[in-house]
């Protein structure tokens, strides 16, 4: 009978010494919080072409990258100078509160948004926007290991809407003498549909205020296959048909055009760098109002151009 109760007591002290061990092992099991999630990256790369849902949220549509800093909101939200500007982290452009998976931003000019956190894995998150039912997927890196180069590259016809206007200052000695010749100054509109330039024939020197666009047409941006520094460049004239150049930034305020069918090189300038601070109205160096910039998935190429007329 003793042996009985003696195995017994020590099977009950087993159960509950297990019990109690389990028990403790899930109370101090680690958790992370919203804010150290925020902070695990220096830079939120926005993926535009991931979104999820109709709606938009304007800060977020327009960058290219968030990041969360003691409390202030940074974005990259132009072309020219990723990756100086801010020392990469961008502009201080609001506020946020983030508590219980939940972030709460003050953006300084678009106003009040809130959205559910959710990590989907190691350096992905959702950011959930109850008001418009859209998800905005933001990917993680710190600034050491960011391509700053496959972004800006990736995103040209984005670099050629942050000009006023580009200004041909070169043309090569070499080359074919052809239509293009012609072409003084070239406008790539932003909003919209996101493909429509203007070109003049304005002579060089002519301040941008005082241009006369002459033409407007649809144009498209390409990739070249195995070279991500070389892009491709289509504007549509219907009235001597597509121009077709190999697209080279030189720098952030300089591109090479080169026209393989006459084998011309032509250089353009940037001319009133648009700065895209908080919103379409609040634009550095501008007073007039301009459609808001904002980043969508987009096709680069010219397909079913829309009338396209020059005034004469």
């Amino acid at each position: 009978m003793k042996t009985v109760k003696l195995l017994l007591s020590f099977a009950l002290a087993t159960t509950l010494f297990t019990s109690c061990y389990t028990e403790v092992n899930i109370d101090d099991e680690p958790t992370i919080s919203i804010n150290q999630l925020l902070n695990s990256y220096e830079l939120w790369y926005v993926d535009i072409n991931n979104t999820k849902g109709f709606g938009e949220t304007p800060f977020l549509q327009k960058a290219f990258t968030i990041s969360f800093r003691n409390g202030i909101v940074y974005a990259n939200n132009n072309i020219v100078g990723l990756g100086n500007s801010g020392n990469g982290f961008g502009i201080d452009v609001g506020e946020y509160n983030a508590y219980e998976m939940i972030l709460d931003v003050t953006h300084d000019i678009d106003g009040f948004e809130t959205f559910d956190v959710y990590q989907i894995d190691s350096n992905t998150i959702e950011l959930y926007n109850l008001n418009n039912d859209t998800s905005y997927f933001l990917d993680g890196y710190q600034r050491n290991n960011f391509d700053y180069d496959f972004v800006f590259y990736d995103n040209i016809h984005y670099f050629l809407q942050e000009y006023e206007a580009w200004e041909k200052t070169y043309t090569s000695e070499f080359g074919a003498i052809n239509e293009f010749d012609n072409e003084n100054y070239l406008q790539f509109l932003a909003g919209g549909n996101d493909s429509t330039f203007q070109s003049s024939q304005n002579e060089t020197g002519t301040s941008v205020n005082n241009l006369i666009w002459d033409y407007t047409g649809v144009y498209g941006v390409g990739d070249v296959s195995g070279d991500l520094y070389l892009k491709t460049l289509t504007l549509d004239y219907n009235f001597f048909d597509n121009e077709y150049f190999e697209l080279s930034v030189i720098n952030d305020g300089k591109i090479e055009l080169f026209h393989p069918s006459s084998e011309t090189i032509y250089e353009f300038e940037g001319r009133g760098y648009i700065q895209f601070l908080k919103s379409s109205g609040d634009i550095k160096g501008k007073t007039e109002s301009l459609e808001e910039k904002k980043r969508k998935f987009r096709k680069d190429k010219v397909e079913n151009p829309r009338e396209n007329t020059r005034v004469n």
